[in-house]
């Protein structure tokens, strides 16, 4: 049952994926807050959308303002971690809380340059190939019921240069310094390469707080469905209500 006063809760898929990636998460907590899962530019829906940043966080504030329900708890994924932040520091009056989950890591510097040769490698790799490999991975390491929506719901390979290719060389610790809201690192505990800088983002904000899903890797929503809508339920339970 919903309560008077919680949060609208937007989801922001990662690299290659859609809003299905967020299936086993809408499907528990629309009981609770008004929540919706965003396509990005380029994927899902909007496959034909050319990718940037800007117009991801346009996508983002369109979902926000379509809840109706004032500032939003922002949840984003790797690729979208990093659009959640940029939305989170463009528009900070539509921003109740941010989650950052697999995106606490600098994308620059020396980390960034073997994401370049993988970009690249990428746009020479036919889709088909791809899709292939990504649908047998998934089916070998989840549940159907977890997976399944994306598998249908297809991959965005064309748009993962132009992408990582914009967020490479963007954002590091500093980039959550201008955050004035409750910020939740939500890692798996297995995610070495995405955890890599959770010490320094937590340190680089006040309202920001590490919590590790157990053995959970980079997609910690898959790997741990509901430890991690239990952990997202759990911070937007207790967002302080918004400024008036």
């Amino acid at each position: 049952m919903r309560t008077t006063g919680a949060p609208p809760i937007v989801l922001v898929h990662g690299t290659r994926f859609s809003a299905a990636q967020w299936s086993p998460q809408l499907a528990a907590l629309r009981g609770e807050f008004p929540v919706a899962a965003v396509d990005l530019p380029g994927h899902g829906a909007r496959s034909a959308e050319p990718w940037s940043l800007a117009a991801a966080t346009e996508v983002i504030a369109g979902a926000v303002d379509a809840l109706g329900a004032g500032p939003a708890l922002v949840v984003g994924h790797s690729l979208g971690g990093y659009a959640s932040l940029e939305f989170a520091r463009r528009r900070p009056e539509a921003v109740r809380g941010l989650v950052l989950a697999g995106a606490s890591a600098s994308t620059r510097g020396r980390w960034a340059v073997p994401y370049r040769w993988a970009a690249g490698l990428v746009a020479r790799l036919p889709a088909g190939r791809l899709a292939g490999w990504n649908d047998r991975m998934l089916r070998r390491l989840y549940a159907p019921e977890v997976v399944e929506p994306t598998i249908r719901a297809g991959y965005a390979f064309h748009a993962l240069p132009a992408a990582w290719g914009e967020v490479l060389g963007r954002f590091d610790a500093d980039s959550l310094r201008p955050v004035r809201v409750p910020v939740l690192l939500l890692n798996g505990e297995k995610d070495g390469v995405f955890r890599s800088g959770e010490r320094d983002f937590a340190h680089a904000n006040p309202g920001a707080r590490i919590e590790l899903i157990p053995r959970a890797r980079h997609l910690a929503n898959f790997d741990e469905p509901e430890a991690f809508t239990h952990a997202i339920r759990h911070f937007a339970r207790r967002l302080p209500a918004p400024a008036r």
